[in-house]
C-alpha cells in the first residue's frame, strides 16, 4: 500500500469514527426524548446541526488530505523522479524547492548532490579526456626520438658513419635524442605527482646570483646547440638568498626557455633573462622574440595541455603541460607567475620569489 492511500485511509477513518459516535448519540437522544417534548422544527434544527457537522467535518478532512498530498507526496515524487534521472546517467536537470520545511531542505539537499555530482562527473570526463590527450602527446614526442636514434644507429652499424667525425655527429645525436626522451619521461612523472601533491621538494637556502649565475651557463650551452642567442643580466646583489628547491626551480627556467625556443619562427633568435632586485622579491625575467601569443589566450597558458595553435606537427610537439607545471611549482613556494606578449612580436615570462631574511631570535 502506498502512502497516497494510507493517509486517505488515516484521514477518513479520524473523520467517520467521530461522526459515527455522534451519529449514534443523537439518535439515542432523541429516540429516548418524549414524544410531546421533542416538536418538528427542533427536530430539523438538531438535523441540520448534524449534517453541518458532518460537512464541516468533511471539508476539513478534504482540505488536510490536499494539503498533505502536496506538503509531502508532491516533493517525493519530484524526488523519485530525479532519483531515476540520475540512475539512468542524467544530471541535467533541477530539483524544485517549493517550501522551506524538512521536505524543503530535502530536497534543497538534493539539489545540491545533484549539482556537485554533475560538476564531478565533468571534472572526470574532462580528466580522462586530459588523460587521453597527454597519453598521445607523449606518445608522439617519443616516437620522433626513437625514430632518430634507430635511424643513426643503423647507419652506425651499417658502416655509414665511415670516419670519426661522422661517427662522433651520431653518437652525439643519439645522446640529444635520448636527453628529449629522458626529458618527456620526466616530465610524465612529474605531472603525475600533480593532483596527489606529492610533489618531492627540497627547500633550502640560494644564493640568487650563484645559483642563476650556474643555471644560466647551462642554459646557455644548450641554446647555443639550437643557434639561440642567449643574453642573462643579472642585478640582484651578492647577499641576496631566497628559499626554494633548486631542481624544481631550474625545471621552471628550462620549461620556460623550451617552450620559447618550441614557438620562435624568426631566422635570429634569442632570448634574454634578466634577475632583478625588486623590494622584497626577486623577480626573473625570460623574454623571447618567438611568435607571441594572443591576448584572448594569455589567461589559459597556464592550463594542462591548452594549446594556442591546436595544429599539433613534431616539430612543436610537447606534453602540453610544460607551463602548468610551471605554476604549480611557483605556487608551491609561495610565488607568482604571469606572461605579457604580442604576436609577431614575443612573449615575456616573469616570475617572482620572497627573499629570505632573518629574524632576530627576540622577535
Amino acid at each position: 500500500m502506498n502512502l497516497k492511500m494510507k493517509l486517505i485511509i488515516t484521514f477518513t477513518t479520524v473523520i467517520a469514527v467521530p461522526l459515527f459516535l455522534i451519529t449514534i448519540i443523537f439518535m439515542g437522544f432523541m429516540s429516548m426524548q418524549p414524544a410531546g417534548v421533542v416538536t418538528p422544527q427542533t427536530k430539523e434544527f438538531l438535523i441540520e446541526m448534524l449534517l453541518s457537522v458532518l460537512l464541516i467535518m468533511a471539508m476539513t478532512s478534504s482540505f488536510l488530505v490536499v494539503w498533505i498530498y502536496r506538503s509531502i507526496l508532491n516533493p517525493i515524487e519530484t524526488l523519485k523522479k530525479a532519483t531515476r534521472n540520475i540512475r539512468d546517467g542524467n544530471l541535467d536537470f533541477e530539483v524544485a524547492i517549493e517550501d522551506t520545511d524538512e521536505i524543503g531542505e530535502l530536497c534543497a539537499d538534493f539539489e545540491e548532490m545533484r549539482i556537485r555530482l554533475k560538476e564531478s562527473t565533468e571534472q572526470k570526463v574532462s580528466f580522462d579526456s586530459q588523460n587521453k590527450e597527454l597519453i598521445s602527446n607523449i606518445s608522439h614526442d617519443l616516437k620522433t626520438p626513437i625514430t632518430a636514434i634507430k635511424g643513426y644507429v643503423e647507419g652506425l652499424l651499417d658502416g655509414v658513419a665511415d670516419t670519426p667525425q661522422k661517427q662522433e655527429k651520431y653518437l652525439r645525436t643519439i645522446y640529444n635524442k635520448a636527453n628529449d626522451m629522458d626529458r618527456l619521461i620526466n616530465e610524465l612523472s612529474f605531472y603525475s605527482k600533480i593532483d596527489t601533491n606529492r610533489i618531492p621538494y627540497n627547500f633550502n637556502k640560494i644564493n640568487v646570483l650563484e645559483y642563476f649565475d650556474d643555471c644560466i651557463e647551462d642554459i646557455g650551452l644548450e641554446l647555443d646547440e639550437q643557434h639561440v642567442q642567449l643574453s642573462y643580466n643579472n642585478e640582484v646583489s651578492r647577499d641576496i638568498v631566497v628559499i626554494a628547491d633548486a631542481e624544481q626551480l631550474k625545471r621552471v627556467i628550462n620549461n620556460i626557455v623550451g617552450n620559447s625556443v618550441k614557438y620562435m619562427d624568426k631566422n635570429d633568435k634569442f632570448i634574454q633573462i634578466r634577475v632583478l632586485d625588486v623590494g622584497d622579491f626577486v623577480q626573473v625575467e625570460i623574454e623571447d622574440n618567438g611568435k607571441g601569443i594572443a591576448a584572448k589566450d594569455l589567461p589559459y597558458i597556464y592550463d594542462r595541455f591548452y594549446r594556442t595553435d591546436t595544429s599539433r606537427n613534431s616539430s612543436k610537439g610537447g606534453s602540453g603541460i610544460g607551463l602548468s607545471i610551471v605554476h604549480k611549482i611557483m605556487e608551491d613556494h609561495g610565488g607568482k607567475v604571469w606572461a605579457t606578449s604580442k604576436e609577431g612580436s614575443g612573449t615575456t615570462m616573469y616570475f617572482v620569489l620572497r627573499k629570505y631574511q632573518e629574524v632576530p631570535v627576540n622577535e
